[in-house]
């Protein structure tokens, strides 16, 4: 047992080399308001629709509706609540994915994008908010661990299970709430996986 704990911290100790070690963290500095940016925008939509329509103005992806629902509909919100709700998970899963690199967290982008046609297409109602790139987000993070098979990337994929596991139940459609859209959920999630399954590093 403690020889296969050595052997694991080894190469956990190789990993973060390979990995750029403290490097790492120095290049999410450069990175890190990239998400504060994104959630920005979502901020002034809300904050608009508040003060000059009444909370009407909402730019959802709607079955059949106009195409660029497919890119407005994550900064669109019902209100303060629900964007506050969606930031407070929004950022820290974003500096987490950003720790892996700047196109894996573009790939989770055009990932929940991508898996968000066919609900555009096909699934009646409509559905808005930034929580389908959040769920994208941390099926990534999930994932990538098990695909790439490193210790730190293990970890990450670990840690984010015991921190954020509590999120999963709403992807089944029996235990998501009242007035919430699973599928919205359960397709970023999946466009998620499809991104680590996209940018696994051998």
């Amino acid at each position: 047992m403690a020889a296969a704990v050595g052997d694991w911290m080894k190469e956990m100790s190789q990993d973060l080399r390979r990995q750029g070690g403290p490097g790492r963290l120095d290049r999410l500095k450069g990175k890190a308001l990239l998400p504060v940016v994104i959630l920005s925008i979502a901020w002034i939509q809300e904050l608009l629709d508040q003060l000059f329509f009444a909370g009407r103005w909402n730019l959802p992806l709607v079955q059949g509706g106009p195409v660029w629902g497919l890119f407005t509909a994550p900064f669109s919100h019902a209100g303060f609540g629900h964007l506050i709700s969606n930031s407070f998970w929004f950022l820290p899963l974003s500096w987490l994915v950003l720790l892996k690199g700047g196109r894996d967290y573009l790939a989770v982008w055009v990932g929940v994008w991508l898996l968000s046609i066919p609900v555009w297409l096909f699934w009646p109602g409509g559905s808005h908010g930034l929580s389908g790139v959040i769920y994208g987000l941390l099926g990534y993070l999930l994932w990538i661990g098990w695909l790439e098979k490193r210790p730190l990337s293990m970890l990450l994929s670990l840690g984010c299970l015991l921190l954020y596991g509590g999120l999963l139940p709403v992807l089944i459609p029996f235990l998501s709430p009242a007035g919430v859209s699973w599928i919205g959920h359960a397709s970023g999630f999946c466009g998620g996986l499809l991104a680590a399954w996209v940018m696994q590093r051998p």
